[in-house]
């Protein structure tokens, strides 16, 4: 299985033309892209709830799904520890860690910084003869900073800047190319609505959208030979309403659709028959993925992905969440049921998530497990920061 994930990670720098020279006008067609790892759920919290996020309400992670919520935390400063096991049907050795930390810099503004490493295991590699070339540890990694603020008191806006370091193969070398570490920068924009409900008794709406890793292009090997970073547009609703002073029910609905270029379909010599050619410029990629498949509409909104969760919290103490996670089967095929529990105490959390398949197949992110630990320190006295924007 190792050699069977390094020759997955050599072929990746091949880009997407070879996987799709195949006849026909149907059929899957999944788009794929350079570190995917920026688009792993990186906590328990949200994992559990079918990775819904962009307008749930903010916590220590809130920069990743959407850094313009960031600002609308209660607590004047605080941080978390995520962890996920990777794969743990196929291998014992892929994890996933996340760290974040914020400080909220008064009533109107905060700002934030994390680090998510995705540890790959240890890979072995072999040339056509099968002679041992040596191994490696692959490994991913991306750093963010973000300023998330109030711009009035139901809408906030924030900006993550972004630095990507992906090493798939470390200084790996064949006779048909010679592999390096791909780097790139990229920024997540976003913006959060929240408003009380007047016609519904302790009840609030919010609407959220962000767009991520907005950035170059990645290489593996030569200026050449690049692809696209998993470029990203995520909108959200939540509504929270309030049982009685004890309970708390929060529906959370999330729509999630890839800003990169759809590969076409290619005849057997590698001619274009349907759609377009995906070696686009950055901004080309991204607003010409709405209307690049060669499916057309039918097939662009296959590339939509639905995300389903709803949370239930118990004297703001214990929580328990459930969520459902769908993926076209010609895009992926990813359909999931999430299922997890929060524990708040003091400063301290514990959040944790469970994933199960519901596509009635294998599938190697079955029972998958994220743990997540979380320290957020007392709440900001909002009387005692005036805001401009009041």
């Amino acid at each position: 299985m190792k050699y069977l994930i390094a020759a997955i990670s050599v072929l990746s720098f091949a880009g997407s033309v070879s996987a799709q020279s195949v006849t026909g006008t149907s059929g899957p067609n999944v788009i794929t892209t350079s570190a995917p790892f920026l688009t792993i759920s990186p906590d328990a919290r949200h994992a559990g709830l079918g990775e819904a996020g962009v307008a749930s309400s903010a916590d220590a992670n809130a920069a990743y799904w959407n850094p313009g919520k960031l600002v609308h935390i209660q607590n004047a400063y605080g941080g978390s520890l995520s962890y996920t096991p990777w794969l743990g049907k196929i291998v014992n050795d892929m994890d996933i860690v996340y760290l974040s930390g914020f400080y909220k810099l008064g009533f109107e503004e905060v700002i934030a910084v994390s680090m998510k490493y995705f540890n790959m295991g240890e890979v072995f590699f072999r040339n056509d003869q099968n002679q041992s070339l040596g191994d490696y540890n692959p490994r991913d990694m991306a750093i963010d900073a973000t300023y998330s603020r109030l711009l009035s008191k139901n809408f906030s806006v924030g900006l993550t800047g972004r630095y990507i370091y992906s090493n798939l193969t470390g200084q790996f070398q064949s006779t048909t190319f010679d592999a390096k570490p791909g780097q790139s920068v990229a920024v997540d924009a976003g913006v959060f609505y929240t408003k009380p409900l007047q016609s519904a008794r302790l009840s609030q709406l919010s609407l959220g959208a962000v767009i991520s890793n907005i950035g170059a292009k990645i290489s593996y090997s030569d200026a050449n030979n690049t692809n696209f970073l998993p470029v990203n547009l995520r909108i959200g609703s939540a509504f929270k309403t309030e049982l009685d002073p004890f309970n708390s029910i929060t529906f959370l609905l999330d729509f999630n659709k890839l800003m990169v270029p759809t590969p076409p379909r290619r005849d057997l010599q590698g001619n274009i028959i349907s759609g377009r050619d995906d070696d686009r410029p950055l901004l080309s990629g991204m607003f010409g993925s709405f209307s690049d498949a060669p499916d057309g509409f039918r097939e662009e909104l296959k590339e939509i992905t639905t995300s389903v969760g709803i949370e239930y919290w118990y004297n703001a103490v214990f929580a328990g969440r459930l969520g459902y996670f769908h993926e076209s089967e010609d895009k992926g095929n990813r359909k999931y049921l999430t299922v997890g529990l929060g524990f708040r105490k003091n400063n301290f959390g514990l959040d944790v998530a469970y994933l199960a398949p519901t596509n009635g197949r294998e599938n190697a992110l079955a029972e998958t497990i994220r743990f997540t630990l979380m320290l957020q320190m007392p709440e900001v006295q909002s009387a005692l920061n005036e805001s401009v924007t009041d």
